[in-house]
């Protein structure tokens, strides 16, 4: 299962326009991607914006972005994956971006 840590940088945290760009990046991936809170077992489809909005990751939470091994196929997937995953985070990350 590949699982990528990051922090919500946006001073608002992922709100209005930054979790619209953020969940906009994760539907391109065409990836069933899960966020949620570093330590949490419990997320929410990181493609909603509706989820991400209302989950409520403020400015500094550190979140894990997840995709379940049953949505890939096979070792080029699993790369694709991780490397979609990366540059989330790095939008996560970014104060502009996300």
């Amino acid at each position: 299962m590949p699982v990528r840590s990051g922090t919500v940088a946006a001073n608002i945290g992922l709100h209005a326009r930054p979790a619209a760009l953020f969940v906009r990046a994760v539907t391109e991936t065409g990836l069933p991607i899960v966020i949620r809170r570093s330590g949490s077992t419990a997320g929410v489809d990181a493609r909603s914006l509706l989820e991400v909005m209302t989950a409520d990751f403020d400015h500094g939470c550190k979140v894990d972005l997840v995709i379940d091994d049953q949505a890939l196929e096979g070792d080029a997937a699993l790369e694709q994956a991780e490397a979609a995953l990366e540059r989330l985070v790095k939008l996560l990350e970014s104060q502009n971006g996300a």
